[in-house]
């Protein structure tokens, strides 16, 4: 933000004042409250095949590819969270073998890739879904949505992670089921405001903003992100269609924090403390500055909001939880990628360091 030029010691005095008990945002929306620390600054990852996680990788090879995310440069990870992005939720079910999978999930999502991370205090999730696998979404909720949720408990406990839901159907969901799913889940791994239990960490993704996905944004803020009684543990405001403005990235996220009292059913307001946002770094045609350029980046200018956006309806504490990037090495078979010489160091590594991102992780603000 540039300002007139200060012509006289009265003016400057006056400018510091106003400086210190103004904050400043950067963009359109108004930022009211001081700076909260973000405490998640993670990735989704989708392996060297554009998400299927087939093929078992050695632990160097896997190093070779995405050393990025251990080591900013410094020896520091660039992250505290990765999401190795997808497992297929009928073969979860059915606890399918076949050739890219075992006993239901992808043969590539091994405890050697998950203590790859975690030795270096990076939280490990499994993410179920995404948008290639609505269908198998469905029909595993049609199915056995009971069963669905006790195995992917044992699969948490088994590699020592939490589990992500990303079910998007936007056209009548299985809300039902999908309860069922989380009932059956929780009855293994009970919500654990400390965070010390990893297979404790159940979250689901929602939409960029309140407009799409709509009937899983409304169920999940009404009964299932709630402050008082919270059952899952936040949610990722997803990427939209292709990477947002500045201004398009901080609507879509004030959106979550004010909810939609016009819709009917109303869309309840979001705590901001309940919530990340997303942005590329891969899946482009071209390098993203949120990958190579912190300074240039999407999670430096939208920085000043994400840590000051205050509550609108729902929770105490300004602030959203921080950032969730999509997506390290292969999410597309187009496209960059986040391999070498494409590393994310500079960007993502860069915004770890701006941010003093905790690593590993803390316990999450639960207002």
């Amino acid at each position: 933000m540039r300002h007139r030029p200060v012509r006289n010691s009265l003016l400057a005095v006056l400018g510091l004042v106003l400086a210190l008990v103004v904050p400043q945002a950067s963009s359109a929306t108004a930022v009211t409250a001081a700076a909260t620390p973000a405490q998640i600054y993670g990735a989704w990852h989708c392996s060297n095949d554009a998400c299927v996680w087939g093929t078992v990788r050695s632990v160097s090879e896997f190093d070779s590819q995405n050393h990025w995310l251990v080591d900013r440069g410094d020896g520091r990870p660039s992250v505290n969270l990765v999401v190795l992005s997808f497992v297929e939720p009928q073969k979860l079910l059915h606890r399918t073998n076949d050739a890219t999978t075992a006993n239901g999930v992808p043969k590539g999502m091994t405890k050697e890739i998950v203590q790859y991370f975690t030795s270096r205090g990076i939280r490990v999730m499994l993410s179920i879904g995404g948008i290639t696998y609505t269908d198998e979404w469905d029909a595993a909720l049609a199915e056995n949505p009971t069963q669905l949720g006790l195995n992917a408990a044992a699969v948490a406990n088994d590699l020592g992670v939490g589990i992500e839901i990303d079910y998007e159907q936007n056209s009548g969901p299985d809300l039902t089921g999908l309860q069922s799913f989380i009932d059956a889940y929780r009855s293994v791994h009970p919500y654990d405001a400390s965070g010390a239990d990893p297979t404790a960490r159940l979250t689901i993704d929602t939409a960029a903003g309140d407009r799409w996905l709509i009937d899983i944004n409304r169920k999940a803020t009404a009964d299932w992100l709630r402050t008082d009684t919270p059952v899952l543990d936040y949610a990722n405001a997803m990427v939209p269609a292709r990477q947002p403005s500045t201004s398009s990235a901080i609507a879509n996220w004030q959106e979550h924090v004010d909810g939609k009292p016009t819709y009917s059913p109303v869309v309840p307001p979001l705590a901001p403390a309940k919530f990340t946002g997303s942005v590329y770094i891969a899946d482009q045609s071209k390098s993203l500055p949120e990958c190579t350029d912190f300074a240039n980046s999407l999670q430096k200018s939208t920085g000043s909001f994400t840590q000051s956006v205050a509550p609108n309806g729902a929770g105490v504490s300004s602030g959203m939880l921080g950032y969730m990037f999509w997506a390290a090495e292969r999410p597309s078979t187009r496209g960059t990628g986040t391999a070498p010489p494409n590393t994310c160091e500079g960007g993502v590594g860069g915004g770890a360091t701006a941010y003093s991102i905790p690593v590993p992780m803390p316990a999450l603000r639960q207002n």
